[in-house]
This record gives structure tokens, C-alpha cells and sequence, in this order.
């Protein structure tokens, strides 16, 4: 995906026509949208004066915004019930949905075996326990029966050590506020136990099965909206169960950082209890221990002890032989290593190198079998490898294709290893590996009906105006013709230390049996070469992620694959932000945009919600240096007055308690405005639903609407004619 000197004409005659495309007259918007009005708030920073006029829809129970939002999904719907296309998307995207899945497999150390499993057009996937691996499967919680419209959704489960009770998060419409409950297994009755206010936490058993560690908030202000509440004073607790949640022990509270985030852990023998300490969305920790002595009667009020404070790197515990300690971290080691330390003396100093910082990022390693097993990410491709705690390099397991490995279940007593596999052509299948033998079986196979064998996957590389070489996959049709007429999506993300690697999604062969191609380019500020590949496309440096996401989109328009009024651009949360400032950095460089529950006023961000925690990524208007990095680039703020700007799809919800949905709506009302030309701007704001949580049927309707919205703008009129002949 590099582009080399000698295609420097193609470039040049793209630069022209995209000037000459830029110079168009602009014509009057074909859309009378739903005018908000707009009032005189002006805020100042540093000096400068930043208008406003839309901030009254951070009120989101204000009836004036509720009756304009109202109008804005009558003219959206009406506009996408129109689209030819739209109905065989849905109806194409239901059949390839439509198929069983399974989540790797939770192992307990008595052969009990815990895991979700959807039939494929189920609103939650359903938890089951298997008494032992021989045993049939039995349900344990089916959360579709907690709501009829799916809006309940089952956050995460964890069993207890022994099997004898799951504790499990509900979250209500979609919402990262959550509710803790416990079953008993054997039975399938709900315990009385209740832990409410939980948000970004987890549960830590006891080696006991009596009681679990956890992370709550305050809960928030009588008469004040959970959806804004911003979220501070984290602590850790312990509930003992069959105890009123008033009665929890407090671990552990950091006063002097109201806005960092507390995490516990126990070690898988129950002996240890790590505590994570973590400011916002930063990938590095401080971390703490208590020796919680016999663990079948553990000291839950045992002393913590500090092994890393600096806050300098990642240090995340592997597991534990003896009195040596197994980290994993990134200390002197950006793409991450492997060593050992003693709980008495954990000065680095002293540490023993076990895996040296190699080629590709470790992703991440699990105790398995008296060994290390280590996930590897190399340029965005995943490898499993298998060392002795010495280092030594036992194996290196067989991967189907290239792709992503996920879900590692495995456990330092037992030599079965369960872990999924996916790629963009290849549905997510799980593998069972024994440790012992080194042999690999499948453990599920979903059934897809879909015939992957006329695409292909490449992976490119192409070159920024800073001449930094950055990765990008390509999914298309065999032998494809490279003549600029391909309706092409572009997808990125590019932020928080996170990798955008392959995976299958239904949507995907609908969209290549429409003739598209798909991309996703691994732009700067993820972790595809570690953490100084995060370092670049963060803070001051954010702008090379949008950088990246431009020449991608040239690199493909130059290779052939497509053109600019041929190629679209999604991205959600993050990416949403990436894609709002691409449309407004770049609005002739493309066809259509979708933008998901974008971040779009990087001014005010901070001020609600979880939106403090990600300081760290973004920097906050409130430094000096940061609004200077952060008004030229923020969506909101860079939109003007007689720009074509392509058609564009924003989508959010009134329950979205991540990115609240006053960041869509001022967006909206603001570039439907200044929109120069008749292209869609279109806003469709949904309820019982948030911001990761969403039940199969709205997460179907919604994924038809996006890229049918897209198809239809890049060119796509009518559904493909299939072998048989007929459309």
C-alpha cells in the first residue's frame, strides 16, 4: 500500500480533479432538514472565543430537542425506505446472520465449563454449563427472556472457582452502567445478592466461593441523569454474598485521582489479589498485591503492597510458581516482554528476562500447563507461541489463515487451551489445543452460507505525507479490475492503543456480492507496532491518524480500486471522530461517510460521562496546549458555511452513556446548516440501545440502513443478480 515516486502522475492528475471537483459551484440543499435554533453561547479559552450556538442540546431532556430529533428521524427514515437497494441488504444480511455461534469456553480447574452461545437471529446470546466436559450442555441464563425487545443485555459473566455460583452484569438498554447478580449453578436460582452503580469493573472471585471483588462509582445525585453523570471516585470493594451491598468492604480508593480507574484481580490459585490502578484510557498501570493466605479461607482484609507505582509502563500479572511472579509488561519494552519477579524483591533491577521484546506486539499471556502461552500481533496479524517458563520456545501453533486469534481460555492446572479464530473470510471458529501433545482440534465450526473461495485478503503498504509506512487490508473479488469503478468502504479507527485486525462479519460477503471491496487501513494510534505507534496518533500528534485515513483513501483511488465518488468511509466512537474530521478536513476526497456514535466536540468532551477518562488519548481544552492541538481538528468546530460536504449518515442513541448523543446532535444541526450542495447529511438517533450493547434485530436493521445509505451513494442502485439470474 506504499506509494512509490514513479506513480507521482497518477497523483498529481487526483490532486486536479479533486481541485477542480472543490471548485464547483455549490448548489442550494435539496433537503429542508429540521431547523434548532441557535442561541448567542460563546465559550472562551485561552483568549480565543469559540461560538456555540448548539450547546442547549447537551440538555437532553429539553422537549425542544426531543421534538427536533423526532423530525430528523422522519426525514431520515423517509429517505432510506426509499432506497432501492435497502430491502435485499436486510433480507440478504438476515439469511447470512442467521447461523449459530459460541464464545470460547470458560475452564474451571474441576472440568466445568461455562460459555455463550447464539443460534444466530437471538436479541442476547444465551450462557450455558457444560458439569463436565462429557456432560451435555444445559442453560443457565437465557437473557432474552428478561425483556422482550432484547433492550437487557448480559455485560459479562464470571463463575465462581468451583462452579457453585456465577455472578453476572446486566446492563439496562445498553447502558455501561451495570447491575451485578449471582445464580446458583447447580439450581439456576437467582441469590438475593444485588451490586448496583458498577461501570468498567469486573469480578474477582474468592477462592472460596464466597464472595468477589469489584469496582463501583458513587451513585449519582438524586434528580440527575445516570447518561451525564461523569464518572468519578472509582473504588474497589468486596461483597460477601448473602450481605446487603451497604455492608461491602472497601479495598482500595485513590482520593488524590478522582478520574483514574481501580481494577482487582486474584491470582488463578486464589492467593493473590492484584490491584490495577490506571489512569483513564492510558495503557500504562500502577500495581499493587495481598497475600490473601490460605485460599479456601482467604484474608480479604489483608494488607496491599505496592510493586510498580511509577506509572511508567504496563505491568499485568501472567500468574505465579511459587514466590516468583510471571508480568507481562511494557517497561523498557514497547511492543511488550515477558519476565520474572519475586514478590519480596520486585525492583526491575532484578527482574529475569523469560521472553525478550521480539518482532511482533504481545498481545497478551496466559499460564497454560506449567508453560506460557503468548499472542503474539505481527502488523496486525495474530501468532500463538508456546514457551517454558524459562524461555525456552516450545511451539508455535498452526493459524487457519492470517487473521485475528481471541478469547483465550486457559488455565496453568489444566493442558487443554480453548481459543477462537476469525478473519475477514473465515467466521469465527474455536480451537481446542493441547498442551501436552501439541495437537490442535476444532472445538466449534459455525455453518455460513457463504462461499468464500472467489475473494482474496491482502495485506498493502503505503506512504503518508511524512513518509511513515502504514499497513492496510484489502478484501475483494479475485483478479478484480483495477479501473477506478468499484464502490469501495474505507474503515479506521486509529486511537486508545487498540489494533483493528481481521474478523468475519456477516455484512461483509453481502457487501462483496454487491461488487464492493472493503479496506481497513491501521492507521497511527493503535498498537499494530506497539506503543510508539500509539504515542504518534495521540495528543499533539492526532493529526497524523488523520493523515493516514487520507492517503489510504488516495492510495486506493491511485492503485485503481476506486474513485472518489465511488469510495466511502465508516468509523464508530473514535472512528467516529475520524471520519467527522476526514468529511471536514477532506470533503472532496469522498463518496459518502458514515459516522457512529462520533467524539465530535473535542471542546467539551470531558465534561460528561466517561468522556474525563480519556484525557489521556486526547488532552482537554481546559491545557493550553491541548485546545491549540484540539479546535483545529475538532469536527464540530471545523465546519463551514457553503461546503459540499458528501452524503452522510450519523447515528446515535438517546441511551449511548459513552459518547453522549449531544456530540451527534449539535454536529448534525450544525453541517446540515452549512451543507453547500444537495448532498444527504441524514441524523438517526435510536433508544434502547447504547454504545457497545445492541440486540441482534436493531444491530441488523441498523447495519443495513449504514451501508445501504453508502451503497446507494456510491453508485450501488439495485441489488446484485444472483447465479440464478433473478435479483
Amino acid at each position: 500500500m506504499k506509494i512509490s515516486t514513479g506513480s507521482l502522475m497518477i497523483i498529481l492528475i487526483f490532486l486536479v480533479s479533486a481541485s477542480a471537483q472543490a471548485q464547483k459551484p455549490a448548489t442550494q440543499p435539496a433537503f429542508e432538514y429540521p431547523v434548532a435554533h441557535r442561541d448567542d453561547t460563546v465559550d472562551t479559552y485561552f483568549g480565543t472565543k469559540v461560538p456555540a450556538p448548539y450547546q442547549w442540546m447537551e440538555d437532553l431532556t429539553n422537549p425542544e430537542l426531543h421534538a427536533w430529533v423526532d423530525a430528523e428521524n422522519r426525514l431520515t427514515e423517509a429517505y432510506l425506505a426509499k432506497i432501492p437497494v435497502r430491502g435485499w441488504i436486510d433480507h440478504r444480511l438476515t439469511e447470512l446472520w442467521n447461523y449459530a455461534e459460541e464464545g470460547t469456553p470458560t475452564q474451571l480447574r474441576n472440568g466445568m465449563l461455562f460459555f455463550s452461545r447464539n443460534a444466530g437471529l437471538q436479541n442476547q446470546s444465551v450462557v450455558y454449563v457444560q458439569d463436565s466436559a462429557s456432560a451435555k450442555p444445559r442453560v443457565l441464563i437465557d437473557p432474552n427472556k428478561l425483556s422482550p425487545d432484547g433492550s437487557i443485555a448480559l455485560a459479562f459473566g464470571v463463575p465462581s472457582p468451583h462452579g457453585k455460583y456465577y455472578a453476572y452484569a446486566l446492563s439496562q438498554g445498553g447502558s455501561d452502567w451495570e447491575t451485578i447478580h449471582v445464580l446458583d449453578v447447580a439450581t439456576g436460582k437467582e441469590l438475593p445478592d444485588q451490586v448496583h452503580w458498577v461501570k468498567f469493573s469486573g469480578v474477582a472471585w474468592t477462592h472460596d466461593d464466597k464472595g468477589f471483588y469489584y469496582s463501583r462509582y458513587p451513585q449519582p445525585p438524586a434528580g440527575e441523569q445516570a447518561i451525564n453523570q461523569k464518572v468519578i471516585n472509582q473504588k474497589l470493594y468486596y461483597h460477601a454474598l448473602g450481605t446487603p451491598q451497604s455492608g461491602d468492604k472497601l479495598v482500595y480508593e485513590v482520593p488524590r485521582h478522582p478520574e483514574w480507574i481501580v481494577g482487582g484481580n486474584v491470582s488463578e490459585d486464589g492467593r493473590y489479589l492484584f490491584v490495577f490502578l490506571v489512569n483513564g484510557t492510558s495503557p500504562n498501570n500502577e500495581l499493587f498485591y495481598a497475600d490473601l493466605g490460605n485460599p479456601d479461607k482467604p484474608d480479604t482484609g489483608a494488607s496491599l503492597h505496592p510493586l510498580y507505582t511509577g506509572n511508567d509502563a504496563a505491568y499485568a500479572p501472567i500468574g505465579h510458581v511459587g514466590s516468583t511472579l510471571f508480568l507481562q509488561t511494557t517497561l523498557d519494552a514497547p511492543r511488550g516482554r515477558i519476565v520474572a519477579a519475586m514478590f519480596d524483591d520486585p525492583d526491575p533491577s532484578n527482574w529475569r528476562v523469560v521472553v525478550p521484546q521480539a518482532e511482533g506486539v504481545l498481545n497478551s499471556a496466559s499460564m497454560a500447563d506449567g508453560r506460557i502461552l503468548a499472542d503474539y500481533q505481527v502488523v496486525a496479524k495474530s501468532q500463538l507461541k508456546l514457551f517454558d517458563t524459562n524461555g525456552v520456545l516450545m511451539n508455535t501453533l498452526a493459524l487457519p489463515t492470517l487473521g485475528t486469534v481471541g478469547g483465550i481460555s486457559a488455565r496453568n492446572d489444566s493442558k487443554n487451551v480453548y481459543y477462537a479464530f476469525t478473519s475477514y473470510l473465515y467466521p469465527t471458529t474455536v480451537y481446542r489445543y493441547d498442551v501436552a501433545d501439541g495437537k490442535t482440534s476444532t472445538y466449534f465450526k459455525p455453518d455460513v452460507a457463504f462461499d468464500p473461495s472467489p475473494y482474496e485478503t491482502r495485506q498493502v503498504f503505503y506512504t503518508p505525507k511524512d513518509g511513515t509506512k502504514v499497513p492496510m487490508f484489502i478484501v475483494a473479488r479475485q483478479g478484480i479490475k483495477l479501473d477506478g469503478s468499484h464502490p469501495l468502504i474505507l474503515y479506521g479507527y486509529g486511537g486508545f492503543d487498540a489494533s483493528i485486525t481481521p474478523r468475519f462479519s456477516p455484512m461483509l460477503p453481502v457487501w462483496l456480492e454487491m461488487g464492493g471491496v472493503y479496506a481497513v487501513a491501521n492507521l497511527r494510534g493503535g498498537a499494530e507496532y506497539g506503543e510508539s505507534w500509539h504515542r504518534a496518533g495521540m495528543l499533539g500528534n492526532k493529526q497524523n491518524v488523520f493523515d493516514d485515513f487520507a492517503w489510504a483513501a488516495k492510495y486506493l483511488i491511485a492503485q485503481g480500486y476506486s474513485s472518489p465518488k465511488h469510495l466511502g468511509i465508516q468509523g464508530y466512537s473514535n472512528g467516529g471522530l475520524l471520519t467527522g474530521a476526514s468529511i471536514t478536513q477532506h470533503p472532496e476526497l469522498f463518496g459518502a461517510a458514515y459516522i457512529g456514535h462520533g467524539v465530535l466536540d473535542m471542546l467539551r468532551y470531558q465534561q460528561f460521562s466517561g468522556g474525563a477518562l480519556w484525557a489521556p488519548e486526547y488532552g482537554t481544552s481546559g491545557d493550553k496546549q491541548a485546545f491549540r492541538w484540539l479546535i483545529r481538528y475538532s469536527p464540530l468546530q471545523n465546519i463551514h458555511a457553503g461546503t459540499c460536504y458528501p452524503p452522510t449518515l450519523i447515528t446515535t442513541s438517546w441511551d449511548d452513556d459513552r459518547v453522549v448523543p449531544s456530540h451527534e446532535f449539535k454536529f448534525a444541526a450544525r453541517i446540515q446548516q452549512a451543507q453547500g450542495c444537495d448532498n444527504p447529511i441524514l441524523l438517526h438517533t435510536t433508544g434502547s440501545t447504547s454504545h457497545i450493547y445492541m440486540p441482534t434485530d436493531k444491530l441488523i436493521a441498523q447495519t443495513a440502513d449504514v451501508w445501504a445509505f453508502e451503497a446507494y451513494n456510491l453508485g450501488i442502485k439495485e441489488p446484485p443478480v444472483t447465479a440464478a439470474g433473478a435479483k
